[in-house]
């Protein structure tokens, strides 16, 4: 699909993901409502696109505040004039044992990554709908796949958000509007802390540049694609854990426990 003249809803497009697919999406002609919460980070982004010519609005707003969700995007909408995408990427990661989550941020962690995509989607469904033609982009992880341990609360909302798009997507077959799912494995992005880049150091875990992730979101919206898990051999992985979990289980066992005492920050 062409992109040119697009009009897209990006939220966490101030983060080190989001504003690469921002930049991207703007290079291809579409014109934009930019969602985060970081209104310091959003305003030279929305600038910055603007000064090479793309549409943009900068929307601040924080999405596990109802209100505040809700006039973002009605705002967004009316700004584009109407809407054909929705982008999800805002997003809060954990990395820890899980007994030792503290219950607000567990509770933030999945209001953003699995809540707040949903109700951004019923948002803006019922207008896809009636115009017949849209796309909901769902970026997820390949945690949603595969259960690492020590990232418990964050794999689940991934799979969760998983879930929902699959759901999502046979739901409205036939509509008009469809359902991306892209699920990158870990990013060179601030969102992760330096005991996960050291502990990923340690143990072997492939990190991605957050460019290349980007441009592949961008090249999943222009070929239409369903689901996408990007990076090898995580993909294979993916495949392997939904076959043969207990596999998975075995191959990730002497990892878990190197894992383990980062986590624990020993």
């Amino acid at each position: 699909m062409s992109l040119n003249g697009q009009r897209i809803i990006v939220t966490g497009a101030a983060g080190g993901i989001g504003s690469r697919v921002a930049r991207g999406l703007a290079a291809k002609g579409a014109g934009l409502a930019l969602l985060d919460h970081d209104a310091q980070a959003l305003a030279p982004l929305a600038a910055e696109i603007a000064a090479l010519g793309g549409v943009v609005e900068a929307r601040p707003a924080d999405l596990l505040d109802d209100q505040a969700r809700e006039t973002a995007v009605a705002g967004a909408v009316q700004a584009l004039g109407g809407l054909d995408m929705l982008v999800n990427i805002a997003g809060l990661l954990s990395f820890g044992p899980f007994e030792a989550e503290d219950p607000g941020r567990l509770d933030a962690l999945l209001r953003l990554n699995l809540g707040a995509p949903m109700q951004l989607t019923r948002s803006v469904l019922p207008g896809l709908l009636r115009q017949g033609s849209g796309r909901i982009v769902n970026v997820g992880s390949t945690f949603g796949s595969i259960g690492f341990a020590w990232f418990t609360a964050y794999s689940a909302s991934k799979a969760g958000l998983r879930g929902f798009s699959e759901a999502l997507r046979r739901e409205l077959d036939g509509s008009g509007v469809a359902v991306t799912y892209v699920a990158p494995r870990a990013v060179k992005t601030p969102l992760n802390t330096d005991a996960i880049k050291r502990m990923a150091e340690k143990v072997g875990m492939n990190m991605d540049d957050p460019d290349w992730v980007a441009a592949r979101i961008v090249e999943a919206i222009e070929k239409g694609r369903k689901d996408v898990y990007l990076g090898f051999p995580e993909s294979l992985f993916v495949r392997i854990n939904a076959i043969l979990p207990r596999l998975t289980d075995a191959a990730l066992r002497q990892q878990n426990r190197v894992m383990e005492g980062f986590a624990r920050g020993e």
